[in-house]
C-alpha cells in the first residue's frame, strides 16, 4: 500500500518541480529583460583617451631627447631640445638691428634739434631785421621831410636875393642846409636798403633751415618691424625646447638624438593621461534609457574582476549610414539599391563614459571593455 502511494506521488512531485523550474526560468528571464532594458550593458566597448602629435615648430637637429617610448611624463617636463645656436644668432642679429635703428633715430633727433635751433635763430634774425627796416623807413621819412623843407626854403630865398630882401649869407646857409639834408636823405635810404637786404638774407636763411629740418617718420615706422623681428627670433628660440603640455604617456617614439626635426613633422605622440573614456556601442533601442550624467560601471578585460566607476558624458548623434539601405548620396539623384533585406540589424551608437577612478597602468587606448549603465 505504501508503494502504491509513492508511485502516485512521484508524477505529482515531478509536475510541481517542472512548474517551479519553469516559473524560475520565466522570473529569471523577466529579471534579465528588466536589467537589459533599464540597465543597458554592452561588451562592444573600448578604452579611449585624447592624444596629440608632438611636432617641432623650428627646424634643426635634435640635440637632447629626454623621454623614451611608453614613458609617463608630468606637465612641464622637458621632452626634447633642438639645436638652438642658429636661433640664438638670429636673436642677437635682430637685437643688433633694433639697437642700430634706435641709435640712428637718436642721431637724427640731435640733428633735428640743431636744425630747429637754427630755425629759431633765423626767425630771431628776421624779427631783428624787420625792426631795423622799420627804423630805417622812419629815418628815410624823417630825412625826406627835412630835405623837402630845406629845398623849399632855398627855392624861396633865391628869388629874394636879386631883390636884396635877403642877404647872400642867408642864401648860402639855406643852400648848405639843403645839401646836408639831401646827403642825410641818401644815407637814410642807404640804411633802408641795407636793412631790407639783411631782412631778405635772414628770410632766406630761415626758409633754408626750415626745409632742412627732417622728420623721424621714416625711421619711426621701422620700429614695429624691428620689434616684430626680435619677438619672432625670441619665439623661435623658445620653441627649441619643447615641454609636456599636460600629464601624458609617450608613445610611437621612433627617433633618437641627432635626428633632424622638420617643422610640422610629427616626432611622437602624447596620450592625455588626465582623462580616460570608455566608448560603448549601444543598440539604438536602448538609447532612450541612457542620458548624460548617469552612473556607469566599466570593466577592462585585462582585469575583469575590477570595477571602475564612470559617468555618461555624451551620446553620439550620428554614425555612417548603411549604403545598402539608403543608397549613396551623390550629386544629382540618390543612388538607391534595388534590394530588400528581410533582416534589419539595429544600428549601434557610441556612448562616451568618463571613467572617474582610472588606474594609469591598466588603461590603454583601444583596450576592450564592458560597460553597464546604472542609471541616475
Amino acid at each position: 500500500m505504501e508503494t502504491n502511494t509513492k508511485t502516485r506521488l512521484q508524477p505529482v512531485l515531478g509536475r510541481w518541480i517542472s512548474i517551479a523550474i519553469l516559473a524560475s526560468a520565466v522570473s529569471l528571464g523577466m529579471v534579465v529583460l528588466y536589467h537589459t532594458n533599464y540597465h543597458p550593458r554592452t561588451d562592444d566597448a573600448e578604452i579611449f583617451a585624447n592624444f596629440i602629435g608632438i611636432a617641432p615648430q623650428v627646424d634643426g637637429p635634435v640635440s637632447h631627447l629626454n623621454v623614451k617610448d611608453n614613458q609617463f611624463v608630468r606637465k612641464g617636463e622637458l621632452l626634447y631640445e633642438v639645436d638652438e645656436r642658429p636661433y640664438e644668432y638670429a636673436l642677437e642679429n635682430a637685437l643688433s638691428e633694433q639697437a642700430a635703428l634706435e641709435g640712428q633715430i637718436a642721431d637724427e633727433q640731435r640733428k633735428i634739434a640743431a636744425l630747429v635751433s637754427g630755425v629759431s635763430v633765423a626767425q630771431a634774425n628776421i624779427q631783428s631785421s624787420e625792426a631795423a627796416v622799420a627804423n630805417a623807413e622812419q629815418g628815410v621819412a624823417r630825412a625826406r621831410a627835412e630835405w623837402t623843407y630845406a629845398n623849399n626854403n632855398l627855392h624861396r630865398l633865391e628869388p629874394l636875393l636879386t631883390k636884396q630882401f635877403v642877404t647872400v649869407d642867408e642864401v648860402d646857409k639855406a643852400r648848405t642846409a639843403e645839401t646836408a639834408q639831401a646827403e642825410a636823405l641818401r644815407q637814410a635810404e642807404s640804411r633802408l636798403h641795407l636793412a631790407k637786404a639783411e631782412l631778405n638774407s635772414a628770410s632766406a636763411q630761415h626758409e633754408q633751415a626750415r626745409h632742412a629740418v627732417t622728420t623721424l617718420e621714416p625711421l619711426s615706422h621701422q620700429r614695429g618691424a624691428k620689434a616684430a623681428a626680435v619677438k619672432t627670433a625670441r619665439y623661435n628660440l623658445d620653441n627649441c625646447r619643447v615641454y609636456a603640455p599636460f600629464d601624458a604617456l609617450v608613445t610611437n617614439l621612433t627617433i633618437s638624438e641627432g635626428a633632424y626635426a622638420h617643422v610640422g613633422q610629427q616626432l611622437f605622440t602624447l596620450i592625455d593621461a588626465r582623462t580616460w573614456w570608455a566608448i560603448g556601442n549601444f543598440r539604438e533601442g536602448l538609447l532612450k534609457r541612457i542620458q548624460p550624467g548617469m552612473k556607469a560601471d566599466v570593466y577592462v578585460l585585462s582585469r575583469p574582476n575590477l570595477r571602475f566607476a564612470g559617468v555618461v558624458d555624451s551620446v553620439a548623434f550620428g554614425v555612417t549610414p548603411n549604403p545598402d539601405l539608403i543608397g549613396t548620396l551623390q550629386p544629382g539623384l540618390p543612388d538607391v539599391q534595388r534590394t530588400l533585406n528581410w533582416v534589419h540589424l539595429a544600428s549601434r551608437y557610441p556612448v562616451r563614459i568618463r571613467v572617474e577612478n582610472p588606474t594609469p597602468d591598466l588603461f590603454r587606448i583601444g583596450e576592450s571593455a564592458v560597460v553597464t549603465i546604472r542609471g541616475n
